[in-house]
């Protein structure tokens, strides 16, 4: 019996896991459902953006834009993207191998800026250079959470703390896989194809507009590049939560097989006993009979 309550006590435990585990997929499967639908939505807008760049970029006046004026590279700024929590499979390492693989590569000096709770937590145990971290974001962000992120940024390169700035994150390739990648914010690359517009007349002036449309092209930038890596993360804590929903299925299975091996196990031992008492009762009446 008491194999038996063992067996019971792992069961209950199992099912207790299986309710956390299930309840984690279905919070996960909402999130990934609402931040998958505003990347999606951002995606247009913002290669209308890029578009009204690249016909004003010719303008004379998009050359005194610090944000697309080219410069010597001494300094390289990686901003790292990992989650706020873990249990999402490779998603935090898999970055986080990736960023150090980043800076290995490197040949200037290069330092990491970290967004996202996990991160900061395993990244002080690492050797990554860490410039500092940026405020959390959470699940949903909004965009003046995330403009707050891209101002900072933009402050970073005007300052000259850095030369070049470049996203890690997660590319959110679908469902069932992301893949770490990197995405170079500035400077902007000339956008090709701005020769053609040199006939375009800018109103009021070219300096305006182009100074506009290069703020709302990093800001949408780093708002497509949190949302694709919140939207990986929600996918890869899903997929987690999915198999190991399936696993604590697998296990109680198993468990409920060897409960029932062990009932019958009991069982048969207490008839043994109940026989082999009988018998021994019956013996002791026929000796004194005897």
């Amino acid at each position: 019996m008491a194999n038996v309550r063992a067996i019971r006590t792992h069961i209950r435990s199992v099912e207790s896991t299986r309710k956390i585990t299930k309840s984690m997929k279905m919070v996960a499967a909402a999130k990934l459902k609402r931040t998958q639908q505003s990347m999606i939505s951002l995606q247009p807008y913002a290669a209308a953006a890029y578009e009204m760049l690249s016909r004003v970029s010719a303008d004379p006046s998009a050359r005194d834009n610090p944000f697309l004026r080219q410069r010597d590279v001494k300094k390289v700024l990686y901003v790292l993207f990992v989650g706020n929590r873990g249990l999402c499979g490779v998603y935090n390492t898999a970055l986080l191998k990736y960023a150090e693989s980043c800076l290995e590569r490197e040949g200037r000096d290069a330092s990491v800026l970290v967004c996202g709770r996990w991160g900061r937590d395993l990244i002080a145990a690492s050797a990554l250079p860490v410039a500092g971290t940026l405020p959390e974001l959470p699940d949903a962000p909004t965009m003046e959470e995330v403009k707050a992120i891209s101002d900072d940024l933009k402050d970073r390169y005007l300052s000259g703390e850095a030369d070049e700035i470049v996203l890690l994150y997660e590319h959110y390739a679908s469902a069932l896989r992301q893949e770490p990648c990197a995405k170079k914010l500035l400077p902007i690359e000339p956008p090709k194809g701005g020769a053609a517009e040199k006939s375009v007349i800018l109103e009021p002036d070219g300096k305006s507009l182009v100074d506009s449309l290069v703020g709302l092209y990093i800001d949408n930038t780093v708002r497509a590049v949190v949302l694709e890596a919140k939207t990986g993360e929600h996918s890869a804590r899903m997929t987690a939560m999915t198999a190991a929903s399936d696993n604590t299925e697998q296990l109680l299975a198993k468990l409920n097989l060897e409960l029932n091996h062990a009932r019958q196990s009991a069982i048969t031992t207490e008839i043994s006993e109940i026989v082999g008492g009988a018998n021994a009762l019956q013996s002791g009446k026929e000796g004194k009979r005897g």
